[in-house]
C-alpha cells in the first residue's frame, strides 16, 4: 500500500511519525513523509538513514522560537495557542493545504497530524482514506467521565461538561480554520474537533495504557495504540569519554531539563537545576541551555550535557527532572525512572498527573512558583521513595519499545481493510 504521512510541528510533533514511517515500511508498505517544522529543523538525514522519502514543506517557517517562548510563557493556553497558530501555521496554511492535495493525488492512504485539517479536507475531496494521530486524548469524549481536571458530576451532568469543553474549543478555532473547509464547498459543521480535527476512520492515540485510564469509554474509531518510539537503528548516539566517567564515578545521577522551554529562560533554568542539586545533595546531569556552562563539562557532582537522544542516557539515571511533553513522559517511563514534572501548559499538567496517578512521580511544580528549594524537596522525595523506584521499574517491564508501532501498523491496516469493503 502506498501510504502519504503528514505532520507539523516541533519535534516533539515529528519524530513518532518519523517511528510511524520507518515501522510501515518495515511493515513492506511504500511511504512518504510531509513535514512542516516550526523551529526549521531539517528531518532529511535521519529519514534518509531510515530510508523514508522526505519533503518539507514549507521550505522556511518565519517563527523564533525563542522570542516566542519569551513572549508566551506567561500566557495561559488558550493565549499561547492562538499565538503559535497565527505565527507558525494560518500563514501557511495553503502551502500546506497543497502539499496536502499532492500527497493524496499520490498514495492510497493518508494520515496526519490530528490538527492537520487540509490533509482530511483533501483527503474527503478526492475520496481517499484519512486516519489522524493524537498525543493528548484530553478532547476525546467519555461515556460517563468528567474531562480531564473537571469534577465528576455524574453521566448526565458530565455529557454537558463535554458538551461545554467542545464550545470552548470551538469558540477558540472555528472561525480560524473553518474558512478553508467553507471555501472548498464542504458542508457545515457542529463541532471542530469532531468534524475537523479527527478522522473519521481511525484516529490513533499514541498514549501508554498505563498513562490513559478511560480509553474503554471512547467510540471505537479512537484507538490507544501506545507511544511511537524511533528504531534504535535511528538514534546514533554514544556517551562521550567523559560522560562515561562520570556515570561510572557514584550513584545514578538526577537528570534534568525543560526540553526547548530552556531557550525561554536559559540563565534561570541552570541555575535552578544546580541550586536543587546542591540542596538535594545528588548528582546530576543537566542538558545545557547556556554558553555558561559548555556542554561535556563538569562541576562538582554536576555534568552538563547538550543536545542528545534522550533513552540511551536515562535508563543510567536515577530519576528526571522534565516539563511533562508527552514525549519525555513515555521515554522516562519506559526507562524505569521515576519523575519530577515542573510543568508551563495544561498539556503538561495532564502528562505530570498522570504520572502522579501511576506512582511515577511526586506532585508537579509550575515553572510560575518553581524554586530550587521546592525542585530539592521533590528530588529528595523521589530520591527516599523504593516504592516510586519499584513502580517505575514495572513500568519499565511492561512498556514496549516496540509494541505502539505494531499495534499503529496493525490498526491501519485493519483500517484500510474495512474502508475498502464500504467504499
Amino acid at each position: 500500500m502506498k501510504i502519504g504521512i503528514q505532520t507539523w510541528g516541533s519535534t516533539g510533533d515529528i519524530m513518532p511519525f518519523i517511528a510511524l514511517a520507518d515501522g510501515l515500511i518495515q511493515a513492506g508498505h511504500q511511504v512518504t513523509l510531509v513535514v512542516s517544522s516550526i523551529d526549521n529543523r531539517s528531518y532529511q538525514e535521519t529519514c534518509e538513514s531510515l530510508g523514508i522519502p522526505y519533503r518539507q514543506i514549507p521550505a522556511h517557517i518565519d517563527f523564533d522560537v525563542r522570542e516566542f517562548s519569551q513572549r508566551t510563557l506567561r500566557m495561559n493556553t488558550r493565549q499561547w495557542l492562538i499565538v503559535l497558530l497565527e505565527a507558525t501555521f494560518f500563514p501557511y496554511e495553503q502551502e500546506i493545504y497543497q502539499a496536502a492535495i499532492q500527497l493524496v493525488a499520490e498514495h492510497d492512504l493518508v494520515i496526519g497530524h490530528n490538527f492537520l485539517y487540509p490533509l482530511k479536507l483533501a483527503a474527503k475531496k478526492h475520496h481517499k482514506p484519512h486516519i489522524s494521530v493524537m498525543y493528548w486524548p484530553v478532547t476525546i469524549t467519555t461515556n460517563t467521565s468528567p474531562p480531564s481536571r473537571l469534577p465528576n458530576l455524574g453521566r448526565t451532568l458530565n455529557r454537558w461538561q463535554w458538551e461545554l469543553l467542545h464550545q470552548v474549543f470551538d469558540w477558540i478555532l472555528k472561525k480560524r480554520i473553518s474558512p478553508l473547509w467553507i471555501a472548498e464547498g464542504m458542508p457545515a459543521f457542529k463541532h471542530v474537533y469532531d468534524s475537523l480535527l479527527s478522522s473519521d476512520l481511525l484516529n490513533l492515540v499514541t498514549v501508554d495504557p498505563l498513562l490513559c485510564s478511560v480509553s474503554h469509554e471512547w467510540r471505537a474509531v479512537h484507538q490507544l495504540c501506545g507511544f511511537l518510539n524511533l528504531p534504535e537503528r535511528a538514534e546514533h548516539w554514544h556517551a562521550s569519554p567523559t560522560l562515561q566517567t562520570f556515570l561510572a564515578q557514584g550513584e545514578k545521577p538526577i537528570y534534568m531539563t525543560l526540553g526547548s522551554l530552556q531557550q525561554t529562560v536559559p540563565e534561570w533554568s541552570m541555575e535552578l537545576f544546580i541550586h536543587a542539586a546542591r540542596l538535594a545533595g545528588c548528582r546530576a546531569i543537566i542538558q545545557t541551555s547556556s554558553p555558561h556552562y559548555p556542554a561535556d563539562t563538569q562541576q562538582d557532582n554536576v555534568f552538563f550535557i547538550g543536545r542528545h537522544p534522550y533513552s540511551p542516557l536515562f535508563q543510567h539515571c536515577a530519576a528526571v527532572v522534565h516539563h511533562g511533553g508527552s514525549g519525555t513522559s513515555h521515554v522516562v517511563t519506559q526507562s524505569g525512572c521515576p519523575s519530577i514534572v515542573i510543568h508551563s501548559m495544561d498539556e503538561q499538567l495532564f502528562w505530570s498527573l498522570q504520572l502522579q496517578h501511576a506512582g511515577l512521580a511526586p506532585a508537579p511544580l509550575a515553572i510560575k512558583r518553581a524554586t530550587a528549594e521546592k525542585l530539592a524537596e521533590r528530588i529528595k522525595t523521589v530520591m527516599a521513595s523504593s516504592d516510586m523506584t519499584k513502580r517505575a521499574q514495572q513500568a519499565k517491564q511492561s512498556m514496549s519499545n516496540t509494541q505502539g508501532i505494531l499495534n499503529a501498523v496493525r490498526l491501519i491496516e485493519e483500517a484500510s481493510e474495512a474502508w475498502k469493503r464500504s467504499n
